[in-house]
């Protein structure tokens, strides 16, 4: 009933395997890396600058709204008066929690206060296109 294998087969199965093992673990690595390094955020546009404080939501982290608005993130930091270190990867509802408990929505309205305040002078001073 069942035939003896070989042995060049069973050290050619196990040998593929083991490399099929050494690809998936390589490449599940990388993919890993890789969403770290996206951290699940969308990537901001690069080719157009946002003046629109009004789409500013609590899910955003001061990175990703420096980022988009060309703010320069240590303006928002200091104005919330929130040191950077350990809060980058913070959203704004975060920030308000852990920094203004008491005052429901504070960090957000700051943060538009601040952007609105410190945009690229080009940008308002370019007109708007009909």
């Amino acid at each position: 009933m069942f035939s003896k294998t070989s042995s060049k087969q069973r050290a050619l199965v196990i040998g593929l395997v083991l490399l099929g093992s050494i690809f998936t673990i390589f490449f599940g690595i990388r993919a890993f890396h890789a969403y770290k390094k996206f951290n699940g955020y969308p990537p901001p546009p690069h080719e157009k600058i946002e003046t629109d404080v009004n789409l500013i939501r609590n899910w955003m982290t001061i990175p990703f709204i420096s980022e988009t608005y060309r703010v320069p993130e240590r303006l928002i930091f200091n104005a919330l008066q929130v040191p950077p270190v350990g809060n980058r990867d913070k959203s704004l509802n975060d920030l308000n929690h852990e920094y203004y408990p008491n005052h429901e929505g504070a960090v957000l309205e700051k943060v538009k206060e601040t952007v609105l305040a410190n945009l690229p002078a080009h940008i308002l001073l370019t007109p708007a296109a009909h």
